[in-house]
């Protein structure tokens, strides 16, 4: 290739050559503390004239600048020219060899398809900071160059972005660490291990966004509130990063605390509605708060802004819980209110976030759909529904959003396994004939269930002391309630007064006092709680011997 016939045509050479070639100023006129010459004609009134640098050769340029600058020409790329740069960088390279032989710096790279398609398509094409052999990296651009007569060549120009690619490499490592600094978070205060009650089966999954930011504050639990009952609650803090991890632990942490007062889903959320703006006024978090009581076969929630449940029965048919809801918490203001929904044998509820059904391409509502579709479709246990929902949804390692899903089964039980699991009750009208009524239908019902005999006596003891508080102190409508599970003895009193018994010291004198006292220490738990319609709910709990 003959480099005289290629011309410089940069913007500014013109300008800048003619003011070196025609204006150079000859050292007799430099004078001590005279102004320089450049700067003398800029001050004079007459037009600087601008002649052109056509004939400047262009190798002259290309060797002096400091990219890498290479020439190849023909179909097979063979080598017209290397400037001083690319040979420093990569050593010297002979001429008119094809460039798959001779410069296989650029085949590691890939650079040789690149270069065929600036031949096929006239246009430039660029490859953005790419690590060479020599361990810089560089940008890559390829530019068409027809040569008078000698056919068509591309003219490839590296650039050394080397601090850039290290700054970028050194900002991406700073957010990788972020991210899983927030994971880790993220994770260490979700529940190590779920709670696992007598009558549900539960798991749970939670799935981190996969890009750097998607780090969010979604959470789940699952607490055990005696008495059989069992509270689920799922949420999402808004924002990405710690911080919104930060606000989720201390959110579920507050759950975990009001969810021990036993109160209904709604007072809970209220409670929490008034934390969330001590932490965080300009944070705010959906939220759903359940409960489970396997004695009624349904299933108490209140929800905060947050997506319905859905909550299949034993027929398949899949129901989406929309109302009642409220705003999210921490905006303050708002009277939230429980609903319900039955869960009894049989049934499948879903508790999930907004990353498993939100699409930017899609409604809310086609996500949700499409959710209730698999879940009817969705069979196993709970951990394998977790995991193919998630998969029904199209959730993959890369998705730009956190998931948390938390799926609870209420098992039909028979033969053997329903043996294991039995309920009886008796309405007491109340009277002095209350009491003995209550130990007789005790003892015939837990010797009716091959209890031992100091297991069945201390129930029937239980069951006498509750009676006996409930007809002091409470009104009718009174009930005695027993039941067993696989794990544990459960004795419960109901009446019709919302005074909430608590344990104390009776002295010596007392002649009352002492029913509580004693069923706290003959009992495994106890408790109380206010009943939806008024009144309240005492009772106990007793393990069983394993098997």
């Amino acid at each position: 290739m003959n480099f005289t016939r290629w011309s410089a045509r940069l913007p500014g050479t013109q300008r800048r050559a003619a003011a070196r070639t025609e204006h150079a100023v000859s050292p007799d006129r430099r004078g001590e503390g005279s102004v320089p010459a450049a700067r003398a004609e800029q001050l004079t009134d007459e037009p600087v004239p601008l002649p052109a640098v056509d004939g400047l050769p262009a190798r002259d340029v290309l060797d002096r600048v400091p990219a890498l600058v290479a020439l190849v020409h023909g179909t097979d790329h063979r080598i017209a020219y290397v400037n001083d740069a690319y040979a420093a960088a990569f050593g010297t390279r002979p001429l008119g060899e094809p460039a798959r032989e001779a410069l296989p710096e650029l085949a590691e790279l890939g650079l040789l398809p690149l270069l065929d398609q600036v031949l096929r398509s006239g246009r430039p094409r660029t490859l953005k900071s790419r690590k060479a052999v020599d361990g810089r990296s560089y940008t890559f651009t390829c530019t068409p160059a027809a040569e008078h007569g000698d056919g068509t060549g591309v003219l490839v120009f590296a650039t050394d972005v080397t601090d850039h690619a290290e700054a970028a490499e050194r900002l991406r490592a700073s957010e990788r660490r972020q991210r899983e600094t927030a994971v880790t978070l993220q994770r260490s205060l979700l529940p190590q291990e779920l709670e696992q009650p007598d009558d549900l089966r539960i798991a749970a999954t939670y799935q981190p966004g996969g890009t750097e930011a998607a780090v969010g504050g979604d959470w789940y639990d699952v607490i055990t509130l005696g008495g059989g009952r069992t509270a689920l609650v799922i949420g999402d803090v808004m924002g990405r990063g710690v911080r919104a991890a930060a606000v989720m632990g201390q959110l579920r942490t507050a759950v975990r605390a009001y969810a021990r007062l036993d109160l209904p889903p709604h007072e809970v959320l209220q409670l929490l509605d008034g934390l969330a703006a001590e932490i965080d006024a300009n944070q705010i978090a959906t939220c759903v708060y359940a409960v489970h009581d396997p004695n009624e076969g349904r299933l108490v929630y209140a929800s905060a802004g947050h997506l319905p449940i859905l909550v299949r029965d034993e027929n398949g048919t899949v129901l989406r819980t929309d109302e009642p809801t409220g705003p999210p918490l921490g905006t303050g203001g708002w009277i939230h209110a429980s609903g319900s929904v039955p869960l009894g044998p049989g049934c499948t509820a879903v508790l999930y976030t907004d990353g498993l059904v939100e699409r930017r391409d899609a409604d809310l509502d086609e996500g949700i759909a499409a959710l209730e579709h698999a879940l009817a479709g969705a069979i196993g246990t709970p951990q394998v529904m977790c995991d193919r929902l998630v998969r029904s949804a199209g959730v993959m390692a890369d998705h730009d959003d956190d998931v948390a899903v938390l799926v609870l089964q209420h098992p039909a039980r028979t033969g053997t396994d329903g043996e294991l699991f039995r309920n009886a009750a008796l309405e007491l009208l109340g009277g002095v004939e209350a009491a003995p009524r209550a130990r007789a239908f005790a003892s015939g019902v837990l010797t009716s269930w091959r209890f031992p005999t100091d297991l069945h006596d201390l129930g029937v003891l239980a069951a006498s002391e509750l009676v006996a508080n409930s007809l002091q102190h409470g009104t009718p409508p009174m009930r005695l309630r027993l039941r067993r599970t696989d794990r544990r003895l459960i004795v419960e009193v109901t009446d019709g007064d919302d005074h909430l018994p608590r344990r104390r010291r009776a002295e010596p004198g007392d002649e009352s006092g002492r029913g509580i006292a004693i069923v706290a220490t003959i009992a495994a738990s106890w408790g109380a709680r206010r009943t939806p319609g008024g009144g309240k709910a005492v009772w106990c709990e007793f393990a069983l011997p394993r098997r």
